[in-house]
């Protein structure tokens, strides 16, 4: 009786519904055939799609498509977490981001989610002690995204960035899982300063526009910041702040602000 050999084969929900709407989108509009398939349809996986599009996004006379294509490949096979984190990110602006209406946008259109794959490549290269070639990626990044992440940042996963100009996080800043922060935002320090100098932002927080977080302080779980606020001290967790100096105004109002998305104070 001959041997029967089981075929595995892996199931990438995230993958198989971008590549659906990406034929979708090539028969709705077949100009941008070329574009679509480059970045999506000529790839197998959500790794090499991942590592096409950041290459391309990211070279220059400086640094070739072809050797970013090499580090970015050589990071994904060694660091799946990469990857795991990136579907978490596609899943949040999918949820969170009212404009985003197919998991294909944010791969195809949305700086703030190439701009976030970018930093996780480049804290991969940090952290592998590359240091010189993740801030090669963080330049590029700024020129090419107007974002500026040091690669030394270290940032969870199902991060939505809406807009995502001007967008400024610190060497030792730490942000949690599940944030949503929107355009102009910094997570910067307060001085000169060569320590632990930038915000602890907890999971699940929201940070309106053009807010600005100084300093070695936390951000507690589930907090919103409004826009325009400048944030110089701790906040705990639950409340919603606003303010020059930010002050406590409120409760947050729901389970979890970053997922909500509601940026209305209510006095």
């Amino acid at each position: 009786m001959a041997e029967q050999r089981a075929v595995i084969t892996q199931i990438d929900p995230v993958w198989d519904r971008i590549t659906e709407e990406a034929k979708q989108a090539v028969v709705d509009e077949p100009l941008l055939g070329g574009l679509v398939g480059a970045c999506v349809l000529h790839h197998k996986t959500l790794e090499k799609a991942l590592s096409y599009r950041f290459a391309a996004k990211l070279s220059s006379n400086e640094m070739s498509m072809v050797l970013l294509r090499e580090i970015a490949d050589e990071a994904y096979a060694s660091c799946p977490e990469l990857a795991e984190a990136a579907r978490a990110d596609i899943t949040a602006v999918l949820d969170r981001d009212p404009a985003c209406h197919r998991m294909l946008q944010p791969v195809l259109y949305f700086k703030g989610f190439q701009a976030m794959q970018a930093y996780r490549l480049a804290h991969y290269l940090w952290k592998e002690g590359r240091k010189d070639l993740s801030y090669f990626i963080q330049m590029r990044c700024s020129e090419v995204y107007g974002i500026d992440i040091h690669p030394g940042a270290r940032i969870g996963r199902g991060i939505m960035i809406d807009h995502a100009h001007s967008i400024v996080i610190g060497e030792t800043a730490v942000v949690g899982d599940n944030v949503s922060m929107l355009h102009s935002v910094t997570l910067g320090g307060t001085g000169k300063e060569d320590e632990d100098r930038h915000p602890k932002i907890g999971d699940g927080v929201l940070i309106g526009a053009g807010a600005k977080v100084l300093g070695n302080i936390k951000v507690g779980d589930c907090s919103r910041i409004a826009a325009g606020s400048v944030v110089l001290e701790e906040i705990p967790c639950n409340v919603t702040v606003a303010g020059v100096p930010a002050r406590i105004v409120g409760e947050a109002g729901c389970d979890c602000p970053s997922v909500e998305m509601d940026q209305t104070l209510i006095q």
